[in-house]
């Protein structure tokens, strides 16, 4: 992996990583052998590989496990960055975004030096085991069972929408190990190799085609008790802290691309009615609100605040708005997402296309808009349970 130093002012820096990035990301989709979709997984992995080998991971770890330590604010620049230059969102998300600083904060010295190397390097890709067929934003609920027999767990239960764990070489599973605690309660956090006996991957196919998502079965596997992160049955303080670990940065890819999105249909608008500007002129100021919100939530993460109640209504508002957007997409680009279209044409379509029915799923992704909405009620308005 290369070293990179990097300038100390943020503005040098914004100036820094907009340079390298426009470099190096034209020279790879040049050199790539195939089509360049950023749709493609191939594609995806292997720009990120292209980053990590670069020195462009671990960007706020500490130097010591062979991070930048850089500031969250550079961090923020560099995510905008990169989603301004058309880069992909990487597969290995989990891994860089959430698995890494959980093991920095909770994880013990020999899971810091066994784990982070491949995370940096992103040798090794991670999946998260959270979610249930019965468990999905009531995650408490969660049945998967892991009991104590002697040095390991014996791991039983179903996890789903799994994403990419058809590909992951590593899990972090949520699962209950002492049933007699209150449903908060009695839960670890383990790491878990999913080349082990008894671990079953089933991909589930999306409305595009694709498999991002899978169902992941444990049965009667035995992972090693030095594999679990923190104490037995404090698993529940561990979840909500890696959930919060992308607070600052979440969501800043997704509104550049809200905003380039926009952008598009914009150019799209010269012949269309006054109704149909105005359309297009409340989803510009959607944009513009998420924007704010956004900064709002990066200044309460530099200040060392805790994630609050309002990333609920970012979440809601950004997931609506978006799907708004690309139904105002589809609309306007009429039947050429259904026919044969030539050129530039097809190729718009197949992306708004792609973009509108992939959409479909952001309303249930980190957390239902339904469960938001309760978060709202209760936590910003003050309402009553049930209210």
């Amino acid at each position: 992996m290369t070293h990179m130093s990097f300038p100390n002012d943020d503005g040098a820096f914004r100036a820094y990583i907009r340079a390298w990035l426009e470099e190096h990301y034209a020279a790879f989709v040049a050199q790539w052998p195939a089509d360049p979709d950023p749709r493609d997984l191939a594609f995806r992995r292997a720009w990120e590989n292209k980053l990590c080998a670069h020195g462009l991971s671990g960007l706020g770890w500490p130097q010591a496990y062979g991070g930048h330590a850089l500031s969250l604010a550079k961090q923020a620049i560099f995510h905008e960055e990169h989603a301004l230059c058309g880069a992909p969102l990487g597969v290995n998300l989990i891994g860089h975004g959430i698995l890494a600083p959980t093991l920095l904060h909770f994880g013990t010295e020999a899971q810091k030096r066994e784990f982070l190397p491949g995370v940096l390097s992103n040798s090794t890709i991670w999946c998260q085991g959270y979610s249930e067929p019965s468990a999905g934003s009531d995650l408490a609920s969660l049945r998967t069972r892991a009991h104590r027999d002697g040095d390991s767990y014996v791991l039983n239960g179903h996890k789903i929408w799994t994403s990419f764990a058809d590909l992951a070489d590593w899990c972090f599973v949520l699962a209950r190990t002492d049933k007699a605690q209150p449903r908060h309660r009695g839960l670890s956090f383990l790491l878990v190799d999913m080349s082990l006996p008894g671990v079953r991957v089933q991909p589930i196919r999306q409305l595009t085609g694709e498999a991002e998502f899978c169902e992941v079965f444990f049965e009667d596997v035995r992972v090693e008790a030095r594999y679990r992160v923190g104490d037995e049955n404090q698993g529940w303080k561990i979840a909500m802290a890696a959930a919060s670990y992308e607070r600052g940065t979440y969501f800043l890819p997704r509104l550049v691309r809200f905003r380039q999105e926009l952008d598009d249909i914009r150019g799209w608008l010269a012949h269309e009615s006054v109704a149909t500007r105005r359309r297009w002129a409340r989803l510009a100021i959607d944009s513009h609100v998420l924007g704010l919100k956004t900064r709002r939530a990066l200044r309460q993460a530099m200040s060392g605040g805790p994630p609050g109640p309002e990333g609920s209504s970012t979440k809601v508002h950004w997931s609506e708005a978006h799907q708004a957007l690309l139904d105002f997409a589809v609309e306007l680009l009429g039947d050429s997402v259904c026919l044969d279209a030539p050129g530039e044409d097809a190729r718009k379509a197949a992306l708004y296309t792609h973009a509108y029915l992939w959409s479909r799923a952001e309303t249930i992704l980190a957390g239902t808009s339904e469960i938001q909405r309760n978060i709202i009620a209760e936590k910003i308005l003050g309402l009553p349970k049930g209210a």
